[in-house]
């Protein structure tokens, strides 16, 4: 166990200092706008404040737009980038997992992905990338949406597409760790319905008098799935609806409450094969929670409690059962040189306890981060599977250029 750990880590390293040389190209964003990685992201793909209020702004620096940086062909109401803005992230990871029969294995790459995101005209902008591979096949697209900011010169933003119902809260596609945030990803029963990704219009209003932020969704809630036959994304007809509410309270500390309600119809597995005599069961379910964010300079600290109540989450068309879980993340992260340092400690905890005993889960992770660029960063990580008494550890990096 040890030798095989001892070479990967050797395997990782090297393959490190190569892709130094390969990755001397800055992403779209800051390719585009001529500024460092660190202007944004404290370390990648981790936000800063002013990172947040630029996603925010539909991924526009106002100040910095020049007409030349666009082709309007004389025309007021055309703005088309002079050049594509492209960027591409590449993850690989090599793993040690008592818990699989694979016990060691060499993940490179783990996830590769094409992203683009920029203006679309003023006030309004988009972001998409495309999964090339994600853990060995082509994931295709996630994250994929154009953003409507300050709609009528108000506090209102708009945006339409497919992202994660959980984006609001803690970001998984911004995580430091190879461990998730899993009480976000995790499907229960016969429910297609989590809180990653799903198809709608999410609405962002902040008052900043204050420091109120508020968010409003309405998704199809079966997630990312293929249209069917006749050209339609969602599987039932039924829309989900989600809100939060999150309060500044001084420059250090915000505190959020989450909520989130949801119907959908269809058949348990037991009963596919009476397809036809049973009429398609119903479920209706709830999410809902706080969530705190404290930030005291070189130590940040961030904690999402969830709760989770189905009435027919097996889709039993006669005696449902209301059945019942939660889950906790609590992360914290340690910056010696807060956006300025070069490595990084990351403590993560995951709980799920369900009513169905076979969604327990309880982790422990501790990360290490090592900046070789600002955008090639070195990870080292160990779980530690409280559930299972079992051990994983990872190494390996991630990049983007």
């Amino acid at each position: 166990m040890k030798i095989k750990l001892s070479l990967m880590i050797c395997i990782i390293l090297i393959a490190g200092l190569i892709i130094v040389e390969t990755a001397g190209a800055i992403p779209a964003f800051a390719r585009r706008y001529r500024i460092s990685c660190s202007t944004c992201h404290a370390p990648v793909p981790k936000l800063k404040p002013y990172g947040d209020d630029f996603a925010g702004a539909g991924f526009i620096l106002k100040e910095e737009e020049q007409e030349r940086d666009y082709v309007s062909a004389g025309d007021d109401l055309l703005w088309l980038n002079r050049t594509f803005p492209v960027s591409v992230r590449f993850d690989a990871y090599a793993v040690v997992d008592q818990s699989d029969d694979v016990k060691s294995d060499l993940q490179t790459p783990w996830g590769l992905k094409l992203m683009s995101g920029g203006t679309l005209y003023k006030n309004i902008g988009y972001y998409f990338y495309f999964y090339m591979s994600e853990r060995g096949e082509v994931a295709g697209i996630e994250d994929a949406y154009v953003h409507f900011d300050n709609v009528f010169g108000s506090s209102l933003d708009v945006m339409v597409g497919q992202f994660q119902t959980s984006d609001p809260l803690m970001k998984r596609e911004l995580r430091l760790t190879f461990e998730d945030y899993m009480i976000y990803k995790q499907n229960f029963g016969e429910s297609v319905t989590n809180l990653a990704y799903d198809r709608g219009v999410m609405l962002v209003y902040g008052i900043e008098k204050t420091g109120t932020d508020l968010v409003a969704f309405v998704v199809n809630g079966n997630g990312k799935v293929e249209a069917d036959d006749n050209h339609k994304f969602d599987s039932d007809g039924c829309k989900n609806v989600g809100f939060r509410i999150s309060q500044g309270i001084g420059d250090h500390f915000s505190i959020g409450g989450y909520y989130y309600l949801g119907r959908e119809k269809g058949l348990g597995t037991y009963y596919q094969e009476w397809a036809d005599a049973w009429p398609r069961q119903t479920n209706t379910f709830t999410y809902w929670g706080p969530d705190f964010n404290l930030n005291l300079g070189k130590i940040e600290l961030t904690g999402q409690y969830l709760m989770r109540e189905d009435d027919n989450l097996l889709l039993t068309p006669e005696n449902p059962e209301v059945l019942k879980g939660y889950g906790v993340v609590l992360e914290a992260i340690f910056a010696p040189r807060l956006d300025r340092s070069r490595y990084y400690i990351t403590a993560l905890y995951n709980r799920i306890d369900h009513d169905l005993n076979a969604y327990d889960y309880e982790t422990a992770t501790l990360s290490a981060t090592w900046l070789l660029a600002r955008n090639l960063r070195l990870v080292a990580e160990y779980t530690r599977d409280l559930e299972r008494k079992q051990n994983r550890m990872a190494v390996g990096f991630v990049s983007a250029f």
